[in-house]
This record gives C-alpha cells, structure tokens and sequence, in this order.
C-alpha cells in the first residue's frame, strides 16, 4: 500500500511482529525519519529501500532504542519493544564492528546465547554446541576457533548472522548482511534467510540492490526520509514508486523540515 496518512494507533495489528506508529527521528532538530508508519506482516521476508541517507539504518536503530526517537511508537508483536525485545535478533553493518577484539567466531555465536547464559557468567558445554550448531548452520563451524581477525567479510558476515540465529528470536532485524561479500556467501545467505521463513520467523533486511528485490523478498519498504510505499513486492516495486524515492529526496526534505520546524515546541 502506498503511504499516505499515519495508521490511528488502535488499528495497528497486535499480531504484526514490528508495529511502527507516527515515528520521526531527528538529529540537531533536522528531521532524519519523518511520520513512519507500519505494520511488517508476519513470517515474510522485507526489503527495505531507499538511497543514502535515506534513513534505512537509523529506523532499524531507532526501532530498537538504539538512537532517540522525537516521537512515535514501536510494539513487538503487540507489546512495547523493551518488554519483547528478547523476541528480537539485530545483525548490524560489518563495517560498524570492531574485528580487531580478540575473540573466536564461536565467541561471536555465543553472544547469541547471553540472555539465556547471564552476563558475566561462563559459557558451558550445552551454549557452546548451540553456538556451534549456529556457526554449522550458516557454514562456519570449521572456523569456530578461529579469531574473527583472520576471517573474510563474507566469513565474518555469516558469524554475525549465526549470533542472530543462536538468540532463536521471531524478528530479525538486518542492516545490510549483502555488502561485501562475494556471490557465495550472498547465495548462502539467502538461503538462511529463506529457511527461516520457513521456520514462520520474519526479517526485515536493508538492502541496496535493486536488481534482487524482487528475487529474494517477499514485501518491501520504499523509504526516503518517510515511507513512500510498502507492501507485497510484486504490487508495490514499481518503476513510478523507485522514481518517487529515489528522485524526490529534495522535496521530501524541504516538506520534512518545514513540517518538523511547525510542531508545537520545535
């Protein structure tokens, strides 16, 4: 469905794994989101998309309490984010990663397994197979002891998203698991993330190509600075809809600022 007017709170669905009601998000008091508004249908896979700068990883942030939000709302599967968040797995940018920090791909998994485990409580024989069946499962397990250091993008891409699988959560939130990896590890990928569909789970993806939306999504969100469309791929990932994001940025931006600069207390 196209964007047009915010989604009244009472109608958003409680059985949607991520609701997103009236949220704008800005920095130094320039709007960053403006007025999002979603529902993400259950056990889909959904692209998010937008050019740069267009807000994609500061709404998968903001969504988690990660960055302030100026306003609006955001419920797991009905209740507020904080009271489900253990329902929530994120897999953030490589590039926002120290892998320089001395520890093993099968340290990394078990990250994962924390909020069962404890912090500051050793790992014990049962989390580290589980740790282990995630690095298997995205096939990393030979490289369990080796230093996260001495991996590849695309090896340290899949350790990542093997954390995200040991936490065993509903929702996956992903910001951008395809930059810089080779077709392989793409192609792996994928099939994950389609397994996991499978499982009924849901994973929202930033992603950048546009030539593969169409082949690796179910549903998709057209962003730029506010949604400009969302909903099933095939009816939603139109040529007039791409040219809305990504060639009105000017006027979205313009409409954001004077929007934002008249709300009371601005």
């Amino acid at each position: 469905m196209s964007q047009s007017q915010p989604i009244p709170a009472h109608d958003h669905s409680p059985t949607s794994p991520l609701s997103i009601h009236d949220m704008t998000v800005s920095y130094h008091r320039r709007p960053v989101l403006w007025d999002v508004d979603l529902d993400i249908p259950d056990g889909r896979l959904v692209a998010l998309v937008g050019p740069n700068g267009a807000g994609k990883s500061t709404l998968l942030k903001a969504c988690m309490g990660m960055i302030p939000r100026t306003s609006g709302e955001v419920h797991v599967y009905g209740k507020p984010f904080e009271k489900n968040r253990h329902m929530v797995g994120y897999v953030p940018q490589r590039e926002s990663v120290d892998w320089d920090f001395p520890v093993s791909a099968l340290d990394v998994a078990a990250m994962g397994l924390y909020r069962k485990i404890g912090w500051f409580r050793p790992v014990g024989r049962a989390h580290r197979e589980m740790a282990l069946e995630a690095l298997d499962r995205v096939g990393m397990a030979d490289f369990a002891g080796r230093q996260i250091s001495q991996l590849s993008g695309g090896q340290q891409q899949r350790v990542f998203l093997a954390r995200a699988l040991a936490q065993n959560a509903r929702l996956y939130l992903m910001d951008e698991p395809f930059a810089g990896v080779d077709a392989a590890t793409e192609e792996a990928i994928v099939g994950i993330l389609r397994s996991m569909r499978k499982e009924g789970r849901t994973v929202l993806v930033v992603h950048h190509d546009l030539q593969t939306v169409s082949h690796y999504f179910d549903d998709v969100i057209l962003l730029n600075m506010r949604v400009v469309a969302w909903g099933p791929v095939k009816e939603v990932y139109t040529g007039e809809n791409l040219r809305k994001t990504f060639g009105g940025r000017l006027t979205l931006l313009s409409d954001a600022a004077e929007a934002f600069a008249s709300r009371p207390g601005s």
